[in-house]
């Protein structure tokens, strides 16, 4: 690991408080998260598992290895290095039943997960086979209380073409349990306005518009995805901090920015929009954010390449001096916010 990475665990560690610090009620209530990657939810006891059935033996401590890095383009290659152990529909069932009993174990109830439908394309698997897998794996935890739904994401960079792919897997795979098509990958490789098309075409499939921006690119990133592609939510979107008129768009149209303040930390995304290689968990706009009236819902990104859990970042959320109502207000927004109609909302949504 190199410097910088030392330094950026070094700051989470340093910034990580006592779990009993956060208030017991909002430990205990019933919690959603909107911005969470199934694939980044590999850990790495998973991974040693995933890596044996395809013939590699690995070590618990040569994933963490691998899972130290203090910027974006080093979290990228950790990302495809792990997910190449994701190679048949029944690893992705154990993956997401290894997800789904933790995100239980944080009174977790409802989650929109994210799934790299554009990697799958990549490397030539069969979506409709990896998701019907999840599915039959997941079937039984909503029984115990969890619903999970699915968007299916493309890879900014490798275009127009793909995108639309992988909108036209999510129409093939038909399931209602599809809520969104979203845009990872490198915000700065093509420019908003070449996927008009293609979100809508998502909007013709009955898909919610959902896109990463303004986590390692600037404020106009986030505008464009507003004005041009006319998201419903926004990736991180912390960059929005260097641009007021921006931040009272945002505001006045209730556009809500899925904010993950490690992985902001991990990618290097904090210090580069904040412009201080040395930035720390405590400087993390969140506060300033929220404050302004912009509707934030707290999120993990890819939980276990960072090392942290939806209840960790409300821990760490509180460390930043957030009020009892600013925090239940978080709570409050993942359900107000996500793709679940009124009438589904109503069994799960606390009372804060």
């Amino acid at each position: 690991m190199d410097q910088r990475g030392q330094a950026a665990i070094a700051a989470l560690d340093h910034f990580t408080v006592d779990p009993n610090a956060l208030p017991a009620r909002i430990a205990s209530l019933p919690k959603a998260e909107l911005h969470l990657h199934l694939e980044g939810s590999i850990r790495p006891a998973i991974a040693v598992k995933l890596a044996a059935r395809h013939g590699f033996q690995l070590s618990e401590n040569e994933v963490r290895q691998r899972y130290a890095y203090s910027n974006f383009a080093g979290f990228i290659e950790a990302f495809k290095w792990v997910t190449s152990f994701l190679r048949d529909p029944t690893d992705f069932a154990l993956l997401a039943t290894d997800l789904a009993e933790r995100l239980l174990e944080q009174n977790v109830v409802y989650a929109e997960v994210t799934l790299s439908v554009g990697v799958m394309l990549l490397r030539k698997q069969n979506p409709q086979a990896n998701f019907e897998a999840i599915l039959a794996a997941v079937e039984r935890f909503q029984a115990q209380g969890l619903r999970l739904n699915w968007v299916f994401d493309a890879i900014r960079q490798f275009g127009t073409e793909h995108a639309l792919e992988v909108v036209r897997w999510a129409e093939r795979c038909g399931s209602p349990r599809i809520v969104a098509f979203g845009i990872g990958g490198d915000e700065l490789g093509v420019p908003a306005r070449e996927f008009r098309a293609v979100y809508d075409l998502a909007t013709d499939c009955g898909l919610h518009r959902l896109i990463h921006a303004g986590e390692i690119g600037g404020p106009e990133n986030v505008r464009e995805a507003v004005e041009l592609l006319r998201v419903e939510r926004v990736g991180h979107g912390i960059s929005a901090i260097h641009d007021n008129s921006l931040m009272d768009l945002l505001a006045d149209r209730r556009i809500p920015l899925e904010v993950c303040p490690v992985s902001n930390l991990r990618t290097g995304a904090l210090a580069l929009q904040l412009r201080n290689p040395a930035a720390t968990l405590a400087q993390h706009p969140l506060p300033r954010l929220l404050r302004h009236g912009i509707p934030v819902v707290l999120s993990t990104d890819d939980p276990d390449m960072f090392e942290t859990s939806l209840i960790g970042e409300y821990r760490q959320a509180h460390s930043l001096g957030l009020s009892m109502s600013e925090l239940e207000k978080l709570v409050s927004n993942s359900f107000a916010y996500s793709f679940l109609s009124a009438e589904e909302r109503k069994p799960s949504t606390p009372s804060v």
